[in-house]
């Protein structure tokens, strides 16, 4: 039906099967991930009809951000536990939910806009460091 919104076609756990790469927690991480990066670039809600779009390379970015704040040190462990071991396994993330109709994109989004952000051990580790007296 025109101008009516079409909601998911299928559930999340089918989503999570068809793709067969990564288990649920990690497309509700991504999910979860996503709120904390658009209210980050955009703040709170004010105007329902204002683009709140980020980047590949924004969501990237503000996962990790999410991931550290949810994990600390574990935050790669974690990721790595559910076969997320680069910012492209985001991307594929992503791609799946909206092939499910779950989010949307622009016509200027794709999969290549999540390749290569972030080195996974640098953009995970660095910050920690455990200091020995000797």
């Amino acid at each position: 039906m025109p101008g009516k919104p079409r909601g998911p076609e299928k559930t999340l756990e089918q989503i999570v099967h068809d793709l067969g790469l990564y288990p649920i927690d990690a497309f509700e991480f991504v999910g979860e991930g996503l709120n904390f990066t658009v209210q980050r670039i955009h703040g709170r809600k004010k105007d329902p009809q204002a683009s709140r779009h980020v980047t590949g390379q924004q969501l990237c970015e503000g996962l990790r951000q999410y991931a550290l704040l949810r994990w600390g040190m574990l935050a790669r462990t974690v990721l790595a536990k559910w076969g997320i071991t680069r910012t492209e396994d985001f991307g594929r993330i992503v791609f799946a939910m909206v092939e499910g109709q779950f989010l949307a994109k622009t016509d200027e989004d794709s999969l290549d806009d999540f390749r290569n952000v972030y080195d996974f051990e640098s953009a995970f580790d660095a910050g920690y460091r455990i200091r020995v007296k000797a």
